[in-house]
């Protein structure tokens, strides 16, 4: 139980003080009595800063003050790309400074609330509370009892409707905030898709609330909410509200402010050109989960699988130029020391270039210790050239593929068409050219899945062993396997959450039919953990205060193994009265309300229902940057397109146009974000 009171804050008029936009009085640093804490804490370091690349502003230069934060440990966050870039881009401005945070550690947090730290920046070990924003990526959904420990150890109240103009804003960006609901009663504002253009707006409006504060034009943090909510894909949420029916059931999710749109659209970068980042990457001060210099090589994906959230939320797909990627590579691996290079996005391998990129940046570093890695490959981009690209210094360690599914069945049930010729083909590949560990992830309890279906898992995996063994004893091969959860914007989004019970079983199946063969290693998820994710990710309000009262029952860091927070979610669920049966385990109805549906990721609801029952019928659909448009939505809604394949130094541009494969497209451009009923940009600003 949570019984520790958060750290007391400085009265109005100090607070006032601290955060003015000029001549601000600078607000205290915690370093002195952290540093005699750290002794006594694991990974002391991770809380220290003073990172090559660190920048650090002085309190009075800046207007704005942003606290950016990953909710989770030094370890897992600091290596994030969109923290890192938001970073960069905000300490750019003369008016501006961002500093990070991350969530402590257990030891750590008991030794802050008996004396009185609050959560803390990195650079100055400055308080939450003094900050004008806090901002939070929510990558996942696991993270939503993290965020709310970080506001009540920073001095924040947690309840967005308990904060005043004296308080920071609370800003939530990330894939899980393509569903904020769950989460929407704790935060002020919340930002779906890319950062990079409306940070800075924000960052705009921002400083010319605080400027007017001062000169008495700003009457509370409700107009300051208001304005806000006028940026471009800005979604406050206490301008809207949830419509039930008398059965209980979502009716909609409606605006209930003037001035509020009735759907706010994701935003998106059309060009990655015009934010070539990060370009001074921090190296961090003690061991994380990814230690190596890493540049995105384009952004979104259209290989059209029908779970992943991240491919369809992200469209359309925008390249980066080879030669942009060669320099922030080499500038990169030069300024930071990383030996490892990764070159980042869904699909790595699908790159129109990633032949001559590999082979350009292989050819730099040939000779030397620094090695190139392609976090992400599909099964049926990888070949021989590209292996070779890849281990030419000579590391031919590991390698991962993500099948899916075991049958072609099932492949073509979540649109992953990737043959099993395909991945034995790929396994021959990487153990005849000298790899010596291939992993292959799969799910269990995906929509139509069989017993057979579950184990041709195993039959595959033990084929890719059989594969390894014959070129040396000593390689390796090695299947995990995680319960299916639906998300938000997918197809599968309608789609029933298998039980923990009915995963665990099928995991059993695996577990059994491997068991003659040793070496073959099987990984899995606790079956438990997917559920509360599930409910997470597709959670309506009232799942508010389940994770309210889950987190004050001493829930954090849901998710790891050496934090077991399930009993605490199950008696949530109890007190709040939310039947996991009915949140997560039944199929939705086609005309069903989901709580998302007044934020819009460009995709069309009827064509994501059109590709659920394409998958209840096992049909594939092909990769659209290659065929004519199937019209999802997001390209003629968003007035955007792909962009892809540089054919000439001097002129970029797709190779391949959009092409209309229904009616003629009108003069007119559509509305923002696909759908016929989002208002302009100009109308955003009238009542509904």
């Amino acid at each position: 139980m949570r019984a520790a009171a958060p750290p007391t804050t400085p009265d109005a008029a100090d607070l006032d003080a601290i955060r003015r936009p000029r001549d601000p009085v600078v607000p205290p640093s915690y370093w002195d009595v952290l540093e005699r804490l750290l002794p006594d804490v694991s990974q002391p370091a991770q809380y220290v800063g003073g990172e090559h690349n660190q920048v650090v502003t002085p309190w009075a230069r800046a207007r704005t003050r942003w606290l950016l934060c990953y909710p989770d440990t030094y370890a897992i966050g600091q290596p994030n790309q969109g923290i890192q870039i938001l970073y960069e881009l905000l300490n750019e401005r003369s008016t501006s400074l961002a500093e990070r945070a991350y969530a402590p550690w257990f030891d750590l947090e008991e030794k802050m609330r008996e004396r009185g730290i609050p959560t803390f920046s990195l650079e100055h070990h400055y308080p939450l509370w003094a900050f004008d924003v806090f901002g939070v990526t929510l990558p996942h959904e696991l993270g939503h009892t993290n965020l709310l420990n970080l506001l009540d150890l920073g001095g924040v109240p947690i309840h967005a409707a308990d904060r005043t103009l004296d308080h920071p804003i609370v800003l939530a960006g990330g894939h899980a905030a393509f569903n904020p609901e769950p989460l929407a009663p704790f935060l002020d504002a919340v930002v779906m898709g890319d950062g990079e253009e409306v940070v800075l707006e924000i960052d705009d409006v921002l400083r010319r609330a605080k400027e007017d504060r001062v000169a008495g034009r700003l009457a509370d943090r409700t107009a300051l909410l208001e304005r806000l909510a006028g940026v471009e894909g800005v979604y406050v949420p206490a301008f809207y509200e949830p419509r039930y029916a008398p059965d209980g059931t979502l009716r909609a999710t409606v605006p209930v402010h003037p001035g509020a749109p009735t759907r706010v659209p994701k935003r998106t970068v059309q060009d990655l050109e015009d934010f070539p980042y990060p370009q001074k990457q921090i190296v961090p001060m003690t061991e994380t989960v990814h230690e190596r210099f890493s540049v995105e090589i384009f952004r979104g994906c259209t290989r059209g699988c029908r779970f992943c959230q991240a491919g369809m939320i992200t469209r359309p797909v925008r390249e980066r130029r080879p030669e942009t990627i060669q320099r922030l590579v080499t500038e990169g691996v030069a300024d930071t020391g990383f030996e490892e290079v990764g070159l980042l996005s869904l699909s790595s391998a699908d790159h129109a270039e990633i032949g001559d990129i590999a082979r350009n940046l292989a050819d730099v570093y040939e000779g030397t210790t620094t090695s190139l890695s392609l976090p992400s490959t599909r099964v049926d981009a990888f070949n021989v050239t590209l292996s070779n690209e890849l281990a030419r210094n000579g590391r031919r360690t590991g390698l991962t593929f993500a099948p899916e599914a075991g049958s072609e069945r099932m492949r073509a049930v979540i649109n992953k068409m990737v043959s099993e010729e395909d991945m034995l083909r790929t396994a021959e590949i990487s153990f005849a050219n000298g790899w010596r560990h291939v992993k292959m992830y799969f799910m269990v309890g995906l929509p139509t899945e069989t017993d057979e279906d579950v184990l041709a898992i195993a039959e595959m995996g033990i084929k890719v062993y059989e594969i390894a063994q014959r070129h040396g004893r000593a390689n390796k091969a090695t299947i995990s396997v995680g319960g299916f959860v639906p998300k938000p914007h997918t197809p599968f989004q309608w789609a029933a959450q298998d039980t923990p019970q009915e995963i665990q079983r099928k995991l059993d199946l695996i577990l059994e039919q491997i068991k003659p063969h040793r070496g073959l290693r099987l990984r899995t998820n606790d079956p438990e953990e997917g559920v509360i994710e599930g409910l997470l990710a597709r959670g309506d309000r009232r799942v508010a205060p389940v994770v309210e009262r889950a987190w004050r029952l001493g829930a954090t860091f849901d998710g790891w193994h050496e934090s077991e927070t399930l009993p605490q979610w199950h008696q949530a669920l109890a007190d709040v009265g939310i039947s996991l049966e009915e949140a997560s385990h039944h199929e939705r109805g086609e005309h069903e309300a989901f709580p998302w549906d007044h934020l819009d990721a460009g995709l069309d609801k009827q064509w994501l229902w059109d590709d659920w029952q394409d998958a209840i019928s096992e049909k594939a659909l092909d990769d659209c940057r290659w065929i004519p448009c199937y019209d999802c939505g997001v390209c003629p809604g968003l007035d955007i397109q792909h962009d892809t394949a540089y054919t000439n130094p001097e002129t970029r541009g797709p190779s391949l146009p959009i092409l209309a494969s229904g009616p003629a497209t009108p003069a007119s451009p559509a509305p923002l974000g696909g759908s016929p009923d989002l208002p302009t940009s100009a109308a955003r600003l009238e009542s509904p």
